[in-house]
């Protein structure tokens, strides 16, 4: 292997993210006795895809369509000033967000920051009854007191590695990897 290459193991496939999305969209409705006053907001890029499949998961256990869009953050990152912000993604919210339950689906959760970013955000748009988490993936290694309601899987991982998401939709297929910082890098 040369000094420049790093290791990759597949840690879930389709199968498995299958799986556990349909393990949290049961464990959602049955934490919120059902679904009448769910929302669930999709964090961009790959959370809003993961969060479109949890939504007609939900709609077709519970019997009815269940709202969902999306939600971004990036003028709400408190690293703005550090590095350059991506594109904004588009917010989409359905439905008056008062007095619902909005769900926010994001891929890897990770130091938490995200999360308080999407939290502010929400703050603009409405005053939800309750907002809950659900991660395809909890990698640990939090900066901020946040958790998961809802994880799809937890992954402890060092430092020097990161964890790739990709779903169908946006990429060529559904599967979760763990990378490791290439050899020689200097972690």
């Amino acid at each position: 292997m040369s000094a420049h290459t790093s290791d990759s193991t597949v840690v879930l496939d389709s199968g498995d993210i299958s799986r556990a999305l349909t393990r949290i969209t049961h464990e959602i409705i049955e934490k919120n006795r059902g679904a009448a006053q769910v929302v669930v907001l999709g964090i961009p890029t790959r959370g809003v895809e993961l969060g479109r499949r949890v939504a007609e998961r939900m709609g077709e256990v519970a019997g009815h369509p269940v709202p969902y869009g999306s939600l971004d953050i990036t003028m709400y990152r408190d690293d703005l000033r550090m590095k350059p912000a991506r594109a904004l993604e588009k917010t989409d919210i359905p439905v008056d967000l008062d007095d619902r339950v909005v769900v926010l689906v994001d891929d890897v959760l990770f130091s938490g920051r995200t999360i308080r970013a999407a939290l502010d955000a929400l703050n603009d748009l409405g005053r939800p009854r309750a907002v809950q988490l659900a991660v395809l993936v909890d990698r640990g290694h939090r900066e901020l007191p946040i958790r998961a309601d809802f994880v799809g899987k937890n992954l402890p991982t060092s430092l020097a590695e990161q964890v790739k998401v990709a779903v169908t939709g946006l990429d060529d297929r559904d599967e979760v990897r763990i990378v490791s910082a290439p050899k020689g890098a200097g972690a």
